[in-house]
């Protein structure tokens, strides 16, 4: 029987497997490539498919993943894939002054969960940190992830938020995001810095995710939410190689590119279906919103093309893994917070 240390190997497999796309992008470019809070959700099958892509590609290069790494196995497996690992505290900004000089960083770092209560350090997380990482990585490539909050609610038929779209954060933790864009584009401007900001909505890899929000709230019998009646959900092994790719199309000022899956999901009927393949029933409360959080990704599809997980096959996955009793994260997405509170 396949034990669930198994189910998590074979899943980061998965979410690392690079595709021809980003093996193309990662052979044609220059220098090592460093990633700043590579020990998030994301971070350690995004190293890897970077690790893997340039092996693949014959290239030699540094990957290196940067964090605190206080108190997790993430380190000693970034390693065993052959990725450098350094320890250091991004708010330290001597600390992020040591680090190495590289021509590629993927910032992943950010708060969101916890934010409400700790907005103070939610700004200095999302704000301060990326100018001391622009400051310090000045005649570097920098490629930063944001998120589809900071476009705010949406009418559902409206097919989502464009990236030119003007920003309407809803709460302090999407301002705070909206913050840390104009920082990477007041410094991709000033010290022409070429960037790219990549607006994620939302991100599923079985252990974490809308998808694993609600699959866990059926298994637990509790009502499933509708006011948020509408969401945008992509694999993260297509999130992954979207991100990597993003490195062949920074730009100053910034290139701007929300990265989400290919069709808005309407709660009720995921949940329904969900429910079906688990071998229970739903219950809902509140009434579906005529707005929702929405992000358009065509843009993302025309340069990379559409993702190779389809939204139906990603429910059937969640649903086996729960089913499974594969592990979660522990880490829900709170997509159904309409006031912006996390």
């Amino acid at each position: 029987m396949t034990k669930p240390d198994q189910y998590v190997a074979e899943l980061e497999d998965r979410l690392s497997e690079p595709t021809e796309g980003v093996i193309e992008v990662i052979r044609r470019l220059e220098g090592d490539i460093l990633l700043l809070g590579v020990a998030g959700k994301m971070g350690p099958s995004l190293a890897r498919m970077a690790r893997r892509a340039s092996d693949m590609a014959g290239v030699k290069r540094r990957v290196i993943g940067v964090a605190r790494f206080s108190a997790s196995p993430v380190e000693t497996e970034l390693r065993r894939h052959g990725i450098e690992t350094i320890r250091c505290d991004l708010l330290d900004e001597a600390a992020v002054e040591r680090l190495p000089e590289v021509r590629n960083v993927v910032f992943l770092a950010g708060m969101k969960f916890g934010a409400t209560g700790l907005e103070s350090l939610t700004w200095a997380m999302n704000t301060d940190v990326p100018a001391v990482v622009c400051r310090k990585f000045c005649q570097s490539r920098i490629v930063a992830l944001s998120t589809g909050n900071i476009y705010g609610l949406v009418p559902v038929g409206s097919g989502g938020s464009w990236e030119n779209d003007a920003p309407a954060p809803v709460g302090e933790y999407a301002m705070s995001c909206l913050g840390r864009e104009r920082i990477f584009e007041h410094f991709g401007r000033a010290l022409k810095i070429p960037t790219a900001l990549v607006r994620l909505n939302y991100a599923c890899d079985l252990r974490y995710g809308v998808l694993v929000d609600l699959a866990r709230r059926i298994l637990a019998g509790e009502p499933v939410d509708l006011r948020m009646g509408w969401f945008n959900t992509i694999w993260q092994g297509d999130a992954n190689a979207m991100i990597l790719q993003c490195l062949g199309h920074v730009a100053s000022p910034p290139f701007i590119l929300n990265v989400t899956g290919s069709e808005s999901l309407n709660v009720r009927e995921t949940s329904e279906r969900l429910a079906a393949l688990l071998g229970l029933t739903v219950s809902f409360a509140g009434v579906e919103a005529a707005t929702a959080l929405l992000s358009n990704g065509q843009k993302a599809f025309d340069l990379f093309g559409p993702p190779r997980v389809s939204a139906p096959q990603l429910i059937e996955s969640v649903a086996d893994w729960v089913k499974r009793g594969g592990p979660t994260l522990g880490k829900p997405t709170h997509f159904d917070s309409r006031d912006g509170k996390f």
